[in-house]
């Protein structure tokens, strides 16, 4: 017998999804339930449409985490939480209990990475994987038996549409991130290089490391392998950088996860 399929959803995409869909609502005491309202319509339809045996909702948590450590300034340009969307936050825990969905969060991890570590282990459980997200981040699970579904387009992601965004296999997006950076995340990568060029450059060495090496190479005419020089120069100064942002990008699997897929059941 097959086993479920395992559903992950990026519950703290949807809250935002939801907040900024619907811009007004409150409760008859006034508290603001607009997101509340959107979280919960978006959850309905998957439901509605897959009719999930197993699913699992995660959520980040408020305070630094384990890669404030790594690069304190990551997130730092991120402006907090709109003050009508925050209480909110306990409500939709709250509503996300009350469908009798399994929640996941845990101090110092991201939502992101609780799902890397829950598809790692449904994958050697021997089930596939379907995360429900539209974020770029998780694009580097996407493998056999992982697909990511944009649950606003309705559409499929899969390695043909990251091949459009980053130019490289999903296996390959946090090298492409490396180079490239990420404003929203405050990610610096390497300065003067984006999505395009990174590509380039690890289509034609490979990884990371690999660009970085060719930095520093010579050719057999004894002349820099990477030609043009503001960009050898850049590569060579921001090698630690990128080498930082690489770590920063990078998705956990050994996440504060008990993979128990009876508590996933969908009740």
């Amino acid at each position: 017998m097959d086993k479920p399929t395992l559903i992950l959803v990026d519950g703290s995409g949807y809250i935002f999804r939801g907040y900024f869909a619907i811009r007004s609502m409150t409760a008859s005491d006034g508290t603001p339930v607009n997101a509340v309202f959107g979280y919960s319509s978006m959850i309905l339809s998957l439901l509605a449409d897959f009719e999930p045996q197993q699913i699992v909702v995660a959520f980040d948590t408020k305070g630094p985490g384990f890669r404030h450590d790594i690069y304190p300034e990551y997130k730092a340009n991120r402006p907090p939480a709109p003050e009508d969307l925050v209480p909110q936050f306990a409500l939709i825990r709250e509503a996300t209990d009350a469908f009798g969905l399994h929640r996941v969060e845990a101090a110092g991890w991201e939502a992101d990475d609780l799902i890397a570590t829950a598809a790692t282990k449904a994958l050697a459980n021997g089930q596939d994987v379907v995360i429900v997200s539209a974020d770029k981040d998780l694009m580097q699970l996407i493998r056999p038996g992982v697909r990511m579904l944009d649950p606003m387009k309705r559409r499929w992601i899969d390695e043909e549409v990251v091949r459009e965004k980053f130019g490289c296999r999903p296996d390959q997006v946090i090298e492409v991130q490396a180079l490239a950076g990420d404003s929203s995340d405050n990610i610096p990568g390497v300065h003067g290089i984006g999505v395009k060029t990174a590509a380039l450059l690890l289509e034609e060495y490979g990884t990371l490391e690999g660009i970085l090496e060719a930095a520093n190479a010579i050719d057999d005419k004894g002349k820099p392998l990477i030609k043009q020089n503001k960009r050898r120069e850049r590569l060579q100064e921001q090698a630690d950088m990128a080498r930082i942002s690489l770590e920063l990008v990078r998705l956990r699997d050994d996440g504060p996860l008990d993979y128990d897929p009876e508590q996933f059941q969908n009740i």
